[in-house]
């Protein structure tokens, strides 16, 4: 079962791998032609609900496989107050992006809210990052 658990916990990891090239997408989507930029949008406002459910994912098969392992207990606070975290911003980015596909259909500036997708989208990515340094170096402390 553990290694059942193991494999899913790995497939929801390469599912949350879609926030460490976020901010290079939304860097990028500024410059497309509007019909492109409404796509663009939808598509990653649908990639990040996805994400999300992998984070749930990520979720119950991390916990099993912590209640199966010997952990220490701050590498557990750090990788929960990580989880968190991701979650948490993943969140807050749903209202730009719905703003922002707004501001595309009625042709207004969207500035302000690729700015702050830009920002959370670096903010998940650096998260997504130090808890994979923290996965792969679980000993550290």
């Amino acid at each position: 079962m553990a290694m059942v658990m193991l494999f899913i916990h790995i497939l929801g990891a390469a599912a949350l791998g879609f926030y460490l090239i976020l901010p290079f997408v939304v860097g990028k989507v500024t410059k497309l032609s509007l019909p492109a930029q409404e796509g663009s949008a939808a598509a990653i406002r649908g990639l990040n609900t996805y994400a999300q459910i992998a984070l749930v994912i990520q979720l119950l098969t991390g916990g099993y496989l912590m209640s199966q392992g010997d952990y220490s207990v701050p590498w557990m606070v750090v990788i929960v107050i990580l989880f968190l975290a991701i979650g948490a911003i993943s969140g807050m980015m749903g209202k730009p992006l719905r703003l922002a596909m707004d501001g595309i259909k009625n042709k207004r500036d969207i500035s302000v809210e690729t700015g702050k997708i830009r920002t959370l989208s670096a903010l998940i990515a650096i998260c997504v990052l130090v808890m994979l340094f923290f996965m792969v170096y679980r000993t550290i402390i």
